[in-house]
């Protein structure tokens, strides 16, 4: 069990976030400050709840369960494909198959081990294990992730994505036709109660929210192509909230979206396709990735659809 450790605010904390105050007085990154927070990982020594956005006083006693640090991170030389680069960010171009960051369960390279050795000084931005990393993009999905070469840079970024000035947008092929051309879902995500590793809509979980519009429709395959934004940026959120209004992801076998035989790439058939974010100038910058083979042949044996967008 990790032990916890006592902390008082001081004077100069004073009205400051919990999330800061643990941040500051723990020496711990607020990516793991927001994981402590979301795992009950901070307390009022007096039993009074707290949550990170609570502002707290002068002389407020909190416990704090302070993770050991994991073991370093080792580079792995990889074959990155540079999308975008300036003096403090980057955006890769990330192939379906390869695990984003170091987690429970994860013993092959990461594409983080590829990060660092691609920018050795890129050690000490962000958070131990993930280096630079500015968000995550799951195992099969391809596409374009961001990454800050400084901390100055990631404070921004990371700010950016909170304030959602950092707009994601992928392109997925669900199961069903779409009959709006547009539409948003905005439900709650959680961890699935009887799955630990996957997600679920549920009334208790985080606020998320998914917009989506119809680019392409196959009625013979009860198909539709989807150009989809996120607002938020929860773990699994596109799969989950697809799958929640019946349209899985075809290939995505954890969230009932095995795809039809031919067609089925053999992954989630998702991909980032473009990332919008400002650079530290303050220019918003917009970089795209194309969609790799499998899925490019995925959609020649699938053709001409409906709506005349694709073939």
């Amino acid at each position: 069990m990790t032990p916890r450790q006592q902390f008082e605010v001081t004077a100069e904390l004073e009205g400051e976030r919990a999330d800061l105050i643990v941040s500051r007085l723990a020496g711990v990154t607020r990516s793991v400050v927001s994981n402590l927070f979301a795992g009950q990982g901070v307390g009022r020594v007096d039993g009074l709840p707290v949550r990170r956005s609570d502002r707290l006083e002068q002389g407020d006693q909190l416990w704090v369960e302070i993770p050991e640090p994991p073991p370093g991170l080792i580079p792995v030389p990889m074959d990155i494909r540079v999308l975008f680069e300036d003096r403090d960010i980057a955006v890769i171009d990330k192939p379906s198959g390869l695990v984003t960051h170091p987690g429970s369960g994860t013993t092959a390279p990461t594409l983080a081990a590829g990060v660092l050795a691609a920018w050795p000084d890129i050690e000490g931005v962000g958070a131990p294990q993930r280096w630079g990393l500015v968000h995550r993009l799951d195992k099969d999905t391809s596409g374009a992730l961001l990454i800050a070469k400084t901390q100055v840079a990631f404070e921004m970024l990371t700010d950016a994505m909170a304030a959602r000035r950092v707009g994601r947008t992928y392109r997925a092929v669900c199961h069903g036709l779409f009959e709006f051309g547009s539409g948003t879902i905005d439900a709650p995500i959680a961890r699935d109660r009887n799955h630990p590793t996957t997600f679920t809509v549920d009334a208790t979980g985080r606020p998320s929210r998914t917009h989506y519009e119809r680019m392409e429709r196959w009625p013979s395959e009860r198909l539709t192509m989807a150009r989809v934004t996120l607002e938020t940026g929860r773990t699994h959120q596109i799969r989950v909230h697809m799958a929640s209004i019946d349209h899985p992801v075809v290939g995505d076998v954890a969230y009932g979206g095995r795809g039809p035989e031919g067609i089925d790439p053999g992954r989630v058939w998702l991909h980032a396709e473009t990332l919008r974010f400002p650079d530290l100038d303050g220019t918003e910058q917009a970089v795209s990735s194309s969609l790799p083979i499998e899925l490019r042949e995925s959609l020649a044996k699938l053709g001409s659809g409906l709506d005349g967008v694709i073939g």
